[in-house]
């Protein structure tokens, strides 16, 4: 899928950013399309990676997760294997939620939740400054969510 997103398209991406749990008959009603061309053209924006996924949005307060981190990450090393090293160890660590490579004084940004911050701590002991390359770690917490829900800005045609 080359050609550029038309209005339609743009349309059925924005509801199924407000609710992804659509089914395809509400979403035909929202966008004006009959239901077979709907569920064509929802098909082919997911195959075309415009869609990557549907997912709950689940609260970390209720969670019992109550502190979430943003931890800057110095690599001592910048080689190509403790780089893949360190990347493909963050996939199996689920207290850190997203990972960034940035520019800057920093290599990496992660956004880490744990329980409380006796936990944080034991968790930085114990998993970050364990990982591969990791010479400093630099954390901030967050005092409060003002904008936690990630969507995206779609152009208007």
């Amino acid at each position: 899928m080359n050609e550029p997103l038309d209005r339609t398209d743009q349309r059925l991406l924005a509801a199924l950013q407000d609710d992804g749990r659509l089914t395809v008959a509400e979403l035909s009603e929202r966008v004006s399309l009959s239901t077979s061309p709907c569920w064509r053209r929802v098909r082919r924006l997911e195959q075309a990676g415009y869609i990557e996924g549907y997912h709950a949005r689940l609260s970390a307060v209720r969670l019992g997760l109550g502190i979430t981190a943003f931890v800057s990450v110095v690599m001592g090393s910048h080689t190509r294997e403790v780089a893949r090293a360190f990347e493909a160890r963050l996939q199996d660590i689920p207290e850190i939620v997203a990972c960034h490579h940035v520019s800057g004084q920093y290599d990496f940004m992660l956004e880490v939740v744990a329980t409380d911050l006796a936990a944080y701590g034991e968790f930085t002991r114990n998993v970050l400054q364990d990982l591969p390359g990791v010479t400093e770690l630099h954390s901030s917490f967050s005092l409060k969510s003002l904008k936690s829900e990630r969507r995206l800005p779609l152009a208007t045609a």
